[in-house]
């Protein structure tokens, strides 16, 4: 399977290696955007659920697929969009879904407009347990409105998952040894991330580089205790799975 072109350049080299973490969340956030969507009629008319990262070109985006799920079950009539900014500053740019890749929920958007910094992917194969990585997003999407948050975690294992095709209470021997072949390995983190957080870029705290993307958080009981008692345990899916299926028609 080859690897989307934008993977290949971001691939090329290493970034600002030694620089300090706050210079490298400086250099980051301008790469952090806002997915969502614009409805006219709508108040208000922008709204975002999740985080993405501009990688590759400058107006590649990549994100969690289920954040871009979660926009469609929403309501049709929206536009799909990235809101790219910060605060009352940010602004709406259209984007169409360019690659998509539901098995690993990620996704590849191609925004409208002119290019922004781009972040460089590592080789998620080379992080091992014990490494501290950071992630920056926008963990309670509108709530704390689009201002990035950085978080810190240490990669806690390295853990198979599988998403079940049917609900857990109709699994069966069959289906349950399906999984375990299709299970793949993602980072465990004991990282605090939120549901807005789905997304993010979890990157190297000297050099910048993306190993990572958030993709969900352990709940204890029903979903909103995710923020109310948060469990401290964040999944990234590596980012050596950006690897195409064929791109979105």
């Amino acid at each position: 399977m080859k690897l989307w072109p934008w993977v290949v350049m971001a691939l090329a080299g290493p970034a600002s290696t030694g620089a300090e973490l706050e210079q490298v969340i400086e250099h980051a956030k301008p790469s952090i955007v806002g997915i969502g969507s614009y409805q006219k009629l709508r108040t208000p008319p922008l709204t975002f659920v999740g985080t993405g990262f501009v990688i590759g070109d400058g107006l590649t985006v990549v994100t969690a697929a289920h954040v871009l799920q979660d926009l469609r079950n929403a309501d049709a009539s929206q536009v799909l969009g990235v809101l790219v900014g910060q605060g009352d500053g940010a602004q709406f740019r259209a984007a169409s879904i360019s690659a998509l890749d539901q098995e690993h929920d990620l996704a590849q958007l191609h925004m409208a407009g002119t290019p922004l910094p781009a972040m460089r992917l590592g080789d998620s194969s080379t992080v091992a347990e014990g490494r501290l990585l950071a992630f920056t997003g926008f963990p309670l999407g509108m709530v704390l409105g689009l201002h990035p948050v950085t978080h810190r975690g240490m990669v806690s294992a390295i853990t198979p998952v599988a998403t079940p095709p049917v609900s857990s209470g109709k699994l069966d021997a069959r289906l349950a040894s399906q999984l375990h072949r299709q299970a793949y390995p993602i980072f465990q983190l004991d990282g605090t991330a939120y549901p807005g957080n789905s997304g993010s870029p979890l990157y190297d705290t000297e050099t910048g580089l993306v190993y990572g993307v958030i993709n969900m958080v352990y709940v204890k009981g029903l979903k909103e205790a995710a923020i109310a008692t948060p469990s401290g345990i964040t999944y990234a899916i590596p980012v050596n799975y950006l690897r195409g299926p064929a791109p979105h028609p």
